[in-house]
């Protein structure tokens, strides 16, 4: 019988391989699709249903902020070893467990259809999904392209800035909880600039 530890070895090597990494992905994108399906059966009204999908995006990307965060850059060794590896080798396919997502979104749509109607749950939960899915391709072109629109540049870059300077730049599919919450990255040459140009004012009034 394997130990716990020859079990999160098994686990960290799986997470770290090519098809690992494209088997999530794949399973999460079925997840959303038959989540949105069963949503979309027992719900008509298609405000209401983008409302509740858009909820389920807005949530994942605070999920996807807490995460990177408290968890990967966290005390909890097992996340934390697989995302500094990540960061030794940023091209590469470290990430979860292709099984793993998508048992705790099952485990946590389980708990949430016995508190609230299962459509509205289902549509939220595909929002999710999506989002994960949205994640995941978005962190492999970062590090894998060079993008030529300066907006999608800017976008990468935050990301990039990251790795340069851990403890800021978490989001990674949006910059709003790291603006919300304080951890945007800020060049010390605008502080100073904005310093400099303050103390002009001042001198001249």
């Amino acid at each position: 019988m394997m130990s716990a530890s020859s079990v999160l070895d098994a686990l960290y090597r799986l997470s770290r391989t090519r098809a690992n990494y494209w088997l999530e992905s794949v399973l999460d994108a079925a997840l959303g699709v038959a989540l949105l399906g069963a949503g979309l059966a027992r719900e008509h009204d298609s405000l209401r249903v983008a409302l509740l999908v858009l909820s389920g995006l807005t949530l994942y990307s605070f999920m996807e902020y807490v995460f990177h965060r408290w968890v990967f850059h966290g005390a909890l060794q097992t996340m934390a070893r697989g995302h500094a590896s990540h960061h030794t080798n940023p091209r590469g396919y470290d990430s979860l467990p292709f099984f793993l997502p998508a048992l705790v979104l099952s485990c946590v749509i389980g708990v949430g259809v016995m508190l609230a109607p299962a459509a509205e749950v289902w549509l939220v939960a595909s929002g999710i999904a999506f989002g994960y899915v949205a994640y995941g391709v978005a962190h492999f072109m970062i590090h894998h392209r060079r993008f030529r629109n300066a907006v999608l540049r800017r976008w990468a870059a935050r990301h990039h800035i990251h790795h340069h300077h851990p403890g800021r730049n978490f989001g990674v599919t949006t910059p709003l909880w790291d603006a919300l919450l304080a951890t945007s990255y800020v060049p010390r040459r605008s502080t100073s600039a904005a310093s400099a140009r303050s103390a002009s004012d001042t001198s001249t009034r």
